[in-house]
């Protein structure tokens, strides 16, 4: 299987994926022929896919393969301006990419089964939101997978969006709710807004209701949780999901196990915070168990689990169809659950609202190993960073080379500083550059500076620009977006004259509270005002 399938690039899974039984006799429409090991076998595949649509850890089979198609809901993959994508993800030196799946977990309450299981009767039928956000990343080699879960109290910049199917198109907000972001035309307007706040490239999206997630806990026979006290998740003035567990591990299914995923009041602070990690301890356990009993065989079990899986699960369109999970869950099954690992993106309280947002310095730290391919374990090889040779091309004079200037200390929690395009503009020309001017309309997001052209012919001056200004060769970066030599001056040199670039650390923030996917010691805290 190539990765181009996975994307939807390639040949079509359904074209090369086998579906005929090992004996080599088509079995007849409908099944009535099949060998009941082979039936079992059809069941399983096609079921396990779906009941780890969120992780993958399984196959599909041929079962209902059209019929299981046909429920499976799809929408576009980004709602956003293509000319605002976060560029695609680089192949490593064997030719291998990254994946990037954001999985949102949606509190639709359109359906009667899902209003029963969330409850607030005065906002069935509004538009859904986005309560549970996680981009799941794979590395280039299979060997590790890093999931960033972000807070559903946190502020962002949602950008213009608009809805596939109404055309309607939604102004960009500022400062706004992430949650809101799915109600902005659907899952591809929470993609864009990961993309724009991220800078990483989005493969693929998988959504599901509460209706999936009660029906894949069941389908597995529960996932082991565990709390360090007796807990009862309600208020006198009716707030809490409802959970009620005894210390200890309790295997969780149905709507016991919604109530543990939706559990804010009565774990640790009674914060999104917490329900963050409680999530996080459940996904560990669902894959553990997953993968320690593959002997999910019953028939019945499987078959209700396939139908109202599909039901539930939205994904993009290059994802819809059960041949295409199949193809990404092989690819998520090669990761070892030891190198998988859990994070919430690092983030700090806004004010006084209880909203958060993402942390300076953390998070960017964190959304830079993932686009960079580099796992938050920890536990990647050294790699060797190959020096880049110096342009072929002659540079310029110093005084003839024109660049352009722009501000991009902005980050995801702060505001540019004013000016700082201007400064360094005029630094350059104190040192020669006399066509170097400053662009000051632009206003841009760069934790780091980089020198960007547009062309070979420019490369020697783009690097003599660097050079000037004491920026590492590596930093100059051959870009379509640019139409001549521009300096972008990164949150990294927003102050002073002199460019000190920034030591390599690759270490994971302590901030994103990581928890590793084989940690069988996990145990949420339950805050004593809940305890029973």
């Amino acid at each position: 299987m190539t990765q181009s399938s996975v994307r939807g690039e390639g040949p079509a899974v359904e074209d090369t994926m086998s579906l005929t039984p090992a004996d080599g006799k088509r079995p007849a429409d409908g099944g009535g022929g099949r060998r009941k090991g082979g039936r079992r076998r059809a069941l399983r595949w096609s079921a396990i896919v779906l009941a780890v649509v969120i992780l993958g850890t399984a196959g599909a089979g041929y079962l209902y393969y059209q019929h299981l198609n046909d429920n499976i809901n799809k929408d576009p993959l980004n709602l956003g301006d293509e000319k605002d994508r976060a560029a695609a993800s680089k192949a490593n030196a064997a030719g291998q990419t990254p994946l990037n799946i954001l999985l949102i977990g949606s509190d639709a309450r359109d359906s009667a089964e899902n209003q029963k299981l969330g409850g607030a009767k005065d906002t069935f039928g509004t538009p859904a939101r986005a309560d549970v956000q996680m981009l799941l990343h794979v590395s280039a080699d299979r060997s590790n997978m890093s999931v960033v879960s972000m807070p559903r109290d946190t502020l962002v910049d949602i950008p213009k969006c608009t809805d596939p199917d109404t055309r309607k198109t939604y102004a960009a907000e500022t400062n706004v709710i992430t949650n809101d972001s799915l109600g902005r035309g659907g899952p591809g307007c929470t993609v864009a807004t990961w993309e724009k706040l991220t800078d990483i490239h989005i493969d693929h999206f998988m959504m599901v209701d509460f209706s999936g997630v009660v029906s894949m806990a069941d389908a597995i026979g529960g996932v082991p949780v565990c709390v360090d006290a007796n807990i009862y998740s309600h208020t006198s003035s009716g707030k809490g999901s409802g959970l009620k567990l005894k210390k200890g591990t309790t295997s969780v299914k149905g709507k016991q196990a919604l109530q543990w995923l939706r559990t804010r009041y009565g774990f640790e602070d009674d914060t999104d915070i917490a329900r963050t990690k409680a999530q996080h301890q459940y996904m560990n356990s669902m894959v553990r168990q997953l993968r320690e009993n593959a002997t999910l065989s019953n028939p019945t079990k499987l078959r209700s689990l396939a139908e109202t899986a599909t039901k539930a699960i939205t994904v993009d369109n290059d994802l819809g169809t059960v041949a295409k999970l199949y193809d990404l869950s092989k690819e998520l099954k090669k990761v070892p659950t030891k190198r998988i690992t859990m994070t919430t993106m690092p983030w700090e309280y806004s004010g006084s609202s209880g909203r958060v947002v993402p942390k300076p310095t953390d998070a960017e730290q964190v959304f830079r190993l993932v686009r960079e391919d580099i796992a938050l374990d920890g536990k990647d090889k050294k790699k060797t960073t190959t020096a880049v040779k110096a342009s072929t091309d002659p540079a310029a004079a110093d005084d003839r080379i024109a660049v352009q200037v722009e501000n991009g200390t902005r980050t995801s929690t702060t505001g540019a500083v004013r000016g700082r395009a201007t400064a360094v503009a005029q630094l350059l020309v104190g040192k020669g550059f006399k066509e170097a001017v400053a662009d000051s309309s632009v206003v841009l997001s760069e934790a780091t500076t980089v020198v960007r052209y547009p062309s070979a012919d420019l490369e020697g001056d783009a690097q003599r620009v660097a050079k000037a200004l004491g920026i590492p060769t590596g930093a100059v970066k051959k870009s379509t977006s640019v139409s001549g030599v521009t300096l972008v001056v990164g949150a990294d040199w927003s102050t002073g004259t002199k460019y000190k670039a920034p030591a390599a650390d690759d270490t994971t923030p302590t901030s994103a509270d990581a928890l590793n996917g084989s940690d069988t010691t996990a145990c949420m805290h339950v805050d004593p005002n809940y305890v029973w």
